[in-house]
């Protein structure tokens, strides 16, 4: 079983696009935000508050401003910033985080069937916690994918209804991530139950 598996009790992510919008995540029913902003000079302070609420944060190595996502990056987020885990699109990062004792979710983008193809080989070579494939609004994509691989799915991007959440967790996702504050709250009306096979 994945570790990550166990750690999503809200299968509403809280994606924070920016710093202003942490309060209302931190609110939020979600017990695991993904942190997409932040510079060199506030991460540390942002994943400290999202700690110290009990939450679970995943920093997105690419979208904080001043911290490279290399070698140098990925043990000054390990430790000086401490979060539970990283997100990246970059196997090398990924491979990196692990060594470093973070987990890791790998982002992957669904322009067509051969992304899809390349994204699950490089996933399944790097060895993230779980994958997170965007857009996430193609539930029928998102069952493919369950299939393709035994790694656990988070669908983000482009998500804006309820009804398009549980489609997608309905579709066999772990769970959903969400940039919209309005839907982190959202009950899920038909929770997929993620087995250890992925199916």
């Amino acid at each position: 079983m994945y570790p990550i598996v166990d750690l999503v009790e809200h299968q509403v992510i809280a994606a924070v696009e920016k710093e202003d919008g942490l309060e209302e995540a931190l609110q939020s029913r979600c017990n695991v935000i993904f942190l997409l902003c932040g510079t060199i000079f506030t991460v540390q302070a942002l994943v400290e508050r999202i700690k110290q609420a009990g939450k679970h944060v995943f920093v997105h190595m690419e979208f904080v401003e001043g911290i490279a996502a290399d070698r140098s990056g990925v043990t000054y987020i390990a430790h000086t910033v401490r979060p539970t885990g990283i997100i990246s699109t970059k196997s090398a990062v990924i491979r990196l985080a692990r060594e470093q004792g973070l987990m890791t979710i790998q982002r992957i983008f669904l322009i067509d069937r051969s992304a899809l193809e390349r994204g699950v080989k490089s996933a399944e070579t790097s060895k993230p916690d779980a994958i997170e494939a965007m857009p996430g609004i193609m539930p029928r994509i998102i069952g493919e994918l369950t299939q393709m691989t035994e790694l656990p799915i988070v669908a983000g991007g482009l998500i804006s209804t309820g009804r398009e959440i549980d489609d997608t967790l309905q579709a066999g996702a772990l769970a959903v991530s969400a940039g919209s504050p309005v839907l982190w709250n959202h009950e899920v009306k038909a929770a997929a139950v993620y087995e250890e096979d992925g199916r």
